[in-house]
């Protein structure tokens, strides 16, 4: 045999090798999952599917992809749903189907699926929103606005849209676009959740209208145990300089919920641009007391450490802030400042 054959012949026998093992390793996947299929609480499921007519099958399967997705199996779930989809695609379905698709990281998928169930069932907003989700997560704010604009030029009444819109617009930092729809979701629909992400806006706008509705979100509140609208007020007043009334509202907050972190952590920075440095530093460790993987009181407490000449400490906190998050930025330059 000329070298050229045996070459040929050589690549030949590896291939198959290579195939079969490839085959082998994916036909023990599926044995896997079949054996989970087989077993409670999805044996009975399974046997019902095999015996059953067609007519039957797309409800077992989502049966069975609903068992599967509560004890996160949501591959097997993900397979179950599109075998439901396929026999029968109705809309509990498509949002179940989707949902899972998203979760399993497929989301060019889902996002094919959802466009599709779109079209099929325009009167389910369900779809719309979902979609719009997705593409925030995938980074592409202009096609979930759009989305959002699409429902509201369908439905100009739909608050749910104005307010994921306001989202959007706030993460993306159009300020007066996310205070408009922000606002429009609240006139149409005046819940607390509405009103608190308003105000929220307003305080960081330094705009009055934040206290205003923080008061209206109280005097609503029978149980006395909101912390939000506080918090929110300590921030407007914190943010206008008025130091003594943010401490007030961060300090209700706290008698209200000891272990709020984000009100310690507030009332600290007031403190730390007083100078008063020590009082700072008791609020900045209370953080870290009421939850050690808290990397702003870490980094915080550096602050302070630096401000008061204790350079090694500093250090110490901001390497602690870095190592909870690695995207910590201020506290990687802090380290750097101090080298």
């Amino acid at each position: 045999m000329s070298k050229f054959g045996r070459s040929c012949l050589y690549i030949l026998l590896c291939f198959s090798v290579l195939t079969m093992a490839c085959q082998g390793h994916e036909g023990d996947a599926g044995k896997e999952d079949n054996a989970i299929l087989k077993k409670p609480p999805y044996a009975a499921v399974t046997d019902s599917i095999r015996q059953s007519g067609a007519d039957g099958k797309a409800g077992l399967y989502f049966r069975r992809g609903d068992l599967l997705s509560r004890n996160n199996l949501h591959e097997l779930a993900a397979a179950d749903y599109q075998k439901a989809w396929e026999l029968h695609p109705d809309e509990t379905t498509g949002l179940r189907y989707a949902s899972t698709l998203s979760i399993v990281g497929r989301p060019e998928e889902a996002i094919r699926l959802l466009q599709e169930c779109r079209n099929k069932f325009p009167n389910n907003t369900g779809f719309s929103n979902m979609l719009g989700d997705l593409y925030i997560q995938l980074g592409e704010p202009k096609q979930a606005l759009q989305i959002y604009n699409d429902m509201l030029s369908a439905d100009s009444l739909n608050f749910e849209a104005w307010y994921e819109k306001g989202l959007l617009q706030e993460r993306t930092q159009d300020t007066t676009g996310a205070l408009e729809s922000l606002r429009k979701a609240y006139t149409l629909q005046p819940v607390n959740t509405y009103a608190l992400e308003l105000a929220h806006l307003y305080a960081e706008s330094r705009n009055a209208a934040a206290i205003r509705l923080c008061d209206e979100v109280l005097r609503k509140d029978s149980t006395h145990e909101l912390l939000d609208p506080l918090f929110i007020k300590g921030i407007y007043y914190s943010n206008i300089g008025q130091n003594k009334q943010a401490i007030l509202e961060f300090d209700s907050c706290i008698r209200r919920d000891w272990k709020f972190t984000d009100a310690y952590l507030e009332k600290g920075i007031v403190l730390y641009h007083l100078k008063k440095y020590e009082e700072a530093l008791n609020m900045f460790q209370m953080t870290i007391k009421v939850s050690n993987t808290y990397p702003d009181g870490y980094y915080w407490i550096g602050r302070c450490y630096e401000a008061t000449g204790h350079k090694e400490e500093a250090t110490l906190f901001y390497q602690r802030a870095l190592a909870l998050d690695k995207d910590f930025t201020e506290a990687r330059e802090a380290i750097r400042r101090l080298k």
